[in-house]
């Protein structure tokens, strides 16, 4: 089977778990008596869905050039780059939701429906286990990946620095849908308006985005080595320097 499936099931796995997360929060509003609007704009501003959107979006881009173009060929660079830029969050919220939140309870949750509990769980389980594991196994095994250059590490890290200031701009001008502040941020340790202020807010951008160049290091290194094996088995015409 070719490898361009296993993308386009993913893509579509992720995107299940969007739509999951979304009936989740439109049963939630109704319940609490929230604006829909406000609920919905905040759950699509998520570091989480719009991740997975970007990473759903790219999957299928990759996976239509691999169907069109058969054979052994590097992928293009754009599609390489767009891989290497939405594998980092993916791996990130994997790691940091596994790790930290796991287990945590959701004050809002307790008034679920079966139902709706079991359509939460499952968004969960989908875009912090099932995906992430994903996006490993397409880093590691998947065919025709190409080696990129290491400037590529400004692209990986410049859509959570771009997320992230969109956040911190937007959290101060919209309320929070429960009417408890005048302000809303998607994570307490990004909400300025706590004990440690902008500088507690700043201390854990500096440590989120580190941890990004990290993975990012990780994430060039083994395309630049499966290159560099691959290349061994390549014709000597297809054969080629690593771009630096």
């Amino acid at each position: 089977m070719r490898w361009a499936w296993f993308r386009i099931a993913a893509a579509i796995a992720g995107l299940s778990g969007v739509v999951a997360g979304f009936i989740v929060n439109v049963d939630r509003a109704a319940r609490l008596g929230e604006s829909l609007g406000a609920v919905l704009a905040n759950y699509f501003s998520l570091f989480t869905i719009v991740s997975t959107l970007l990473g759903a979006t790219v999957l299928l881009i990759a996976a239509a050039w691999d169907l069109r173009h058969p054979g052994s060929s590097r992928e293009p660079l754009g599609i390489a780059l767009a891989l290497a830029a939405v594998t980092g969050p993916v791996l990130l919220l994997g790691i940091v939701y596994n790790a930290l939140l796991r287990g945590l309870p959701s004050p809002v949750a307790l008034g679920d429906t079966v139902g709706i509990h079991l359509l939460d769980q499952y968004a969960i389980e989908m875009l912090h286990v099932a995906l992430p594991i994903y996006f490993v196994l397409d880093l590691l095994l998947a065919p025709r990946r190409r080696g990129l250059p290491w400037w590529s590490l400004a692209v990986i890290v410049g859509y959570p620095l771009v997320w992230t200031g969109y956040t911190m701009v937007r959290g101060e001008v919209v309320a929070n849908p429960d009417g408890s502040a005048p302000w809303w941020y998607p994570y307490p340790f990004l909400d300025p308006h706590g004990a440690g202020g902008y500088g507690s807010a700043l201390l854990y951008i500096g440590a989120i985005l580190a941890m990004f160049l990290l993975l990012g290091v990780g994430i060039v290194e083994i395309g630049r080595f499966r290159e560099r094996r691959a290349s061994h088995h390549r014709a000597p015409a297809a054969r080629g320097p690593l771009p630096v």
